[in-house]
């Protein structure tokens, strides 16, 4: 759109732009070059002295409108009145909106612009020009039309980059080419989701029935899903497709479901009490297809392979959880666990004894029967040959006694056997007790007389002895001598008796040496 355009002398262009819109309030109208429908078209060829030229690119019929050029001094703004009218016109093409395959069927361009008897026209099927039908005449005749001729078709005049709007030919025809396809392709496998595609070719879309072997399944539509399915949905599936021109059916196709182990579990011969040194047979019993390969796991460690798991002269070692694992391509599943519980008679019986160390006299004392069985054993206690009449695991002595001391041992019993522990042995320890001192001269001791004393004393371990005089210690020892004794002898007499548990001391003894 040409333009020029003056200003007084003296001002100064501040800003220069086209827009839409007449000014008819304070606020400034909008600049087309900051729109976003009109800033990649629009090209100002213009600048701020005279040219007001603008080149508006690849117009519709949308851009029909008033234009205005607005342009800014830094005294005064001015915009030209009346403004330039664009007038947008266009091409179109008229075509039946139907046609039926083998049908004659007769396209025209048609527009509104006045054009010159020398026009040619090109033709365009999904935007791509259809050489051999460039020609002066507006009108592309399509003889014993056929389904490739569908599409959507579009007119141009030669020298004019303007293309018409394309205009959609739908040619009619029966069901073609129908087949089914499954998804996913390849193996199915039990519990998966299934979907068969039938695929049809024909105007309008036929309507699809689906059949399994002859049954109809009394469902339509383009696909049939099966979710999560199941073994029993083996077998051929066909679909039927059918538009008002005719129908046609696919192919069969054959579903075959593949499923991992189930229903897997595990049986127990001989069914009753397992006793040490029988033979026992486990079984795994296990559904799936393909047969599957099966393993055998005893807490967590594969101990076997295959259907059958024989233990010959069974063991307590042998006792625990089993499982079965089946397993094939399509997947694994383990059975439940069975418990093998093997009886058998008390072994390693043996006595702890709590506290281990010395055993004080005044202590408790808890001697503690350890024994390997199954079921359980039943516990007697023992001291020495005697039987104590006590049962348990466990035998308690509070505030022991040195008479408790000697050896002690246990019997474990169960149904199938019995076993008594080695004996151990108890010490009681205890501190000096019962300390007193003898003389052997029983009568009147004269000066030069030999006189000997002797400590006596219980306690455990042995004692030390040590002879006090006056408070002063004079010997040590069990026996304490005193030859050719004089007057100086003459006092009171004690000993002291120790060990690692106490001391005591005896009563004083004295000797009066005449």
């Amino acid at each position: 759109m040409r333009c020029t355009y003056t200003y007084p002398t003296g001002y100064q262009i501040m800003k220069v732009f086209w827009t839409k819109t007449e000014v008819t309030d304070p606020d400034e109208p909008p600049d087309l070059s900051e729109d976003p429908e009109y800033s990649q078209r629009l090209q100002y060829l213009g600048d701020k002295q005279q040219n007001c030229t603008v080149r508006l690119s690849h117009v519709t019929l949308k851009d029909s409108h008033m234009y205005y050029f607005r342009f800014i001094t830094d005294k005064d703004k001015w915009i030209g009145k009346p403004g330039v009218t664009l007038t947008v016109t266009d091409l179109q093409v008229e075509s039946p909106e139907r046609v039926t395959e083998g049908d004659s069927v007769n396209l025209r361009c048609k527009s509104s612009c006045a054009l010159t008897d020398r026009a040619t026209f090109i033709w365009y099927r999904n935007s791509q020009p259809l050489t051999e039908r460039r020609d002066r005449n507006n009108e592309l005749l399509l003889q014993s039309v056929r389904r490739e001729d569908s599409g959507r078709y579009s007119c141009a005049v030669d020298g004019h980059t303007h293309i018409s709007p394309a205009v959609q030919l739908n040619v009619m025809y029966p069901p073609r080419n129908v087949s089914v396809s499954i998804s996913p392709s390849g193996v199915i496998v039990e519990g998966d989701s299934v979907t068969l595609n039938c695929i049809s070719d024909s105007n309008p879309p036929s309507e699809i029935s689906w059949f399994k072997g002859k049954l109809n399944i009394l469902q339509s539509g383009e696909t049939y899903s099966i979710t999560n399915i199941k073994s029993e949905s083996s077998g051929d599936y066909h679909c039927s497709a059918r538009n008002k021109h005719e129908s046609q059916t696919s192919a069969a196709v054959n579903v075959n479901i593949m499923y991992p182990p189930r229903s897997v579990s595990v049986s127990i011969r001989p069914s009753g009490v397992i006793v040490e040194g029988d033979s026992v047979t486990l079984n795994c019993i296990s559904d799936s297809n393909p047969p599957a390969e099966i393993s055998w796991i005893k807490g967590g460690t594969i101990v076997g392979s295959g259907r059958i798991y024989n233990i010959s002269k069974i063991s307590s070692d042998d006792s625990g959880e089993y499982k079965c694992k089946s397993i094939n391509e399509h997947g694994g599943k383990y059975s439940d666990a069975v418990t093998l519980n093997v009886m058998y008679s008390p072994r390693n019986v043996s006595v702890l004894i709590s506290g281990s160390g010395v055993i004080v006299e005044g202590y408790s004392v808890t001697l503690n029967c350890i024994s390997d069985s199954n079921p359980p054993a039943e516990i007697s206690w023992f001291k020495g040959k005697r039987n104590i009449l006590q049962s348990g695991e466990t035998y308690s002595i509070t505030n022991i006694k040195s008479e408790a001391s000697g050896d002690y041992h246990c019997s474990a019993r169960n149904i199938h056997g019995s076993q008594a522990s080695a004996a151990v042995n108890v010490n009681i320890t205890y501190p000096p007790r019962s300390v007193s001192v003898s003389i052997s001269s029983s009568g009147v001791i004269v000066e030069g007389d030999s006189v000997t004393l002797n400590c006596i004393s219980d306690s455990n371990p042995p004692a030390e002895i040590s002879w006090i005089k006056v408070g002063t210690i004079v010997g040590s020892g069990r026996i304490y001598r005193i030859s050719n004794i004089s007057s100086d002898d003459s006092g009171e007499y004690k000993c002291k008796s120790i060990n690692k548990h106490g001391w005591k001391y005896s009563d004083a003894v004295t000797l009066n040496v005449m």
